[in-house]
């Protein structure tokens, strides 16, 4: 098993080196027969995916090694984001049922779009996979690749081979009478001045500035692992909120997944008169000038996972919301999007009646978000089995929620006391009736409590009915993880200023025997390097041509 390779200077090189770490002769088969200029990536050092006998975990690091991967793993990523794009995604929508909403609107292609699990393409397991996937190929792309950089760089040697002198790019071969380390100690000043750092070793010298900008990519890198675990960590309980929130006019709503409470203290809408309207609009429909939520902000101090207790809250934001406007408190932000000015029940109070005598056993109040559990009207007890803040029928017929908003709201009582059997009887009340729904009612009540029912819920007075005025509709954002994505942002910017504002230049110069050999490489910009090469010759005193520095097709 082949371990390394012997070069004739001594140094014993690890498989896959192609110009030797000493001396930077070519080693490798295939640039010794080439008369071309060096490959000069990494100055030729071995990377450990070139390793002979590779074991598993070699064969892993490869794969996520190669730049083709790479290539490959970005183009599904960007082809599986277009994907996103075909249909709006769930999230940007407020109170729909998306089972039924995309084949409805867009049809058998809107279904098709839901079931594969496009509606929700950015959190689902096969994007985040990929960018799981393009995460590790950044991290092992770059290990492979940084350390055999950083190993060349930190170890480049002054006297190299003539071989690999000759087989740069810039390149200059003559004759040189002068003492060889007293014309290079001359060659040092012109050099600094420009920027360089120099080393000499007897009639050899290395000069070399802005190496820095050798790092630039792996900047980047490192810019863009940052951003990807940011918006991965975005998946993360706690680190990201983007909910549209219903905060009916009145009421302190909690955040879910948060200890914050939000009140609508008013809400205010103002619309265009018919003059201040455009043209085409007029006569067609009403627009709004301004809507506005007088917001309260709230934090739950005590009592705040006690469902029997009321929270015990302390003010701690208030701002008026309007659109580009936003509330916005220790990284919460709460933005106005969108508005009701339906009235929605807020509380009822109805009588326990008997609907043959009349009689009147009591009258209590009935929240729709937070009602009593159990109540006592004279000798009844209601004992509340189920809420329905949206009431509908599901295709067997039985109660469901459609929504968690009370746009219809029903519930289902157990009522125990005298002339009532000895399980109790089921009583269904909605509080909101219109005709589908007090047909519902009737419906359902005959079915569980049968003919003899003779208890009754009603509100005699509209005194007794408590209605939220409007509704504001809120995009409740907080995302912690947004500062990564920017300071990520901010070092790829910086990776990119690295590499395109400054290129690592390197000047090798040997004398041996009355000659001068000459080798340069710099990443970029070859023509302001040869002009500054032949401006430094000058200096000490040789003049030569800048064409005459140009070696495109190396010299033997």
């Amino acid at each position: 098993m082949i371990t390394n390779t012997k070069c004739e200077c001594g140094h014993q090189n690890p498989v896959g080196t192609v110009l030797c770490e000493a001396c930077g002769k070519p080693v490798d088969g295939g640039e010794q027969l080439s008369e071309g200029n060096l490959e000069m990536r990494y100055d030729g050092v071995a990377r450990r995916s070139q390793r002979v006998n590779p074991g598993v975990i070699d064969l892993v690091w490869n794969f996520f090694s190669s730049v083709k991967i790479a290539i490959y793993l970005i183009v599904l990523t960007l082809l599986g984001s277009m994907l996103g794009t075909i249909f709006p995604q769930e999230s940007t929508f407020l109170n729909i049922d998306a089972s039924t909403y995309y084949q409805e609107t867009y049809g058998t292609a809107g279904e098709i779009y839901y079931k594969l699990g496009l509606s929700h393409t950015y959190e689902s397991w096969w994007f985040v996979s990929l960018l799981v996937l393009i995460g590790a190929s950044l991290v092992i792309c770059s290990l492979d690749r940084v350390l055999p950089l950083y190993k060349a760089l930190t170890r480049q040697k002054i006297r190299k081979h003539r071989q690999f002198l000759t087989r740069q790019k810039v390149v200059l071969v003559t004759e040189l009478l002068d003492e060889p380390e007293a014309w290079v100690a001359r060659l040092v000043k012109p050099l600094q001045k420009k920027g360089y750092r120099v080393r000499t070793e007897g009639g050899a010298l290395l000069a070399e500035k802005h190496r820095f900008s050798r790092w630039g990519p792996y900047v980047i890198h490192i810019g863009l692992i940052i951003f990807l675990l940011a918006v991965l960590a975005r998946g993360l309980p706690g680190l990201n909120m983007d909910q549209h929130l219903a905060f009916q006019q009145g009421e302190a709503v909690r955040i879910p997944d948060t200890t914050y409470y939000l009140k609508n203290e008013k809400f205010t809408v103002e619309f265009y008169t018919e003059d201040e309207m455009p043209k085409e609009f007029r006569g067609i429909k009403i627009l709004p000038k301004l809507y506005e939520t007088k917001a309260v902000l709230y934090e739950c101090t005590a009592d705040c996972t006690d469902p029997s207790k009321e929270p015990q809250l302390a003010e701690v934001a208030r701002h008026n919301i309007q659109v580009n406007s936003p509330l916005s408190y220790n990284g919460l932000k709460a933005y106005q999007f969108d508005y009701d000015l339906t009235p929605v029940l807020r509380s009822v109070q109805p009588e326990l009646t008997n609907s043959k005598s009349g009689e009147v056993y009591g009258k209590f109040k009935l929240d729709m978000k937070n009602p009593q559990r159990t109540i006592q009207a004279g000798p009844y007890t209601l004992e509340l089995k189920e809420k329905y803040m949206d009431f509908g029928l599901n295709d067997n017929g039985q109660p469901v929620s459609k929504s968690p908003y009370p746009n219809a709201p029903a519930f289902l009582f157990l009522i125990t006391g005298p002339d009532l059997p000895a399980g109790g009887q089921q009583y269904f009340y909605f509080p909101k009736q219109v005709d589908k729904e007090k047909f519902q009612m009737e419906a359902i009540n005959d079915k569980l409590g049968g003919s003899g029912r003779f208890l009754e819920l009603e509100v005699r007075s509209m005194g007794d009915v408590d209605f939220s005025e409007s509704t504001a509709y809120l995009n409740i954002r907080v995302d912690r993880a947004m500062p990564f994505v920017w300071i990520g942002a901010g070092i790829v910017m910086l990776g990119l200023v690295l590499g395109f504002y400054w290129q690592h230049r390197r000047i090798w110069l040997a004398i041996d025997h009355g000659e001068l050999v000459l080798g340069g490489h710099t990443n970029k910009n070859w023509f302001g390097f040869r002009r500054e090469i032949v401006s430094i010759l000058a200096k000490a005193d040789l003049t030569v041509d800048e064409k005459s520095l140009d070696n495109g097709g190396g010299l033997a």
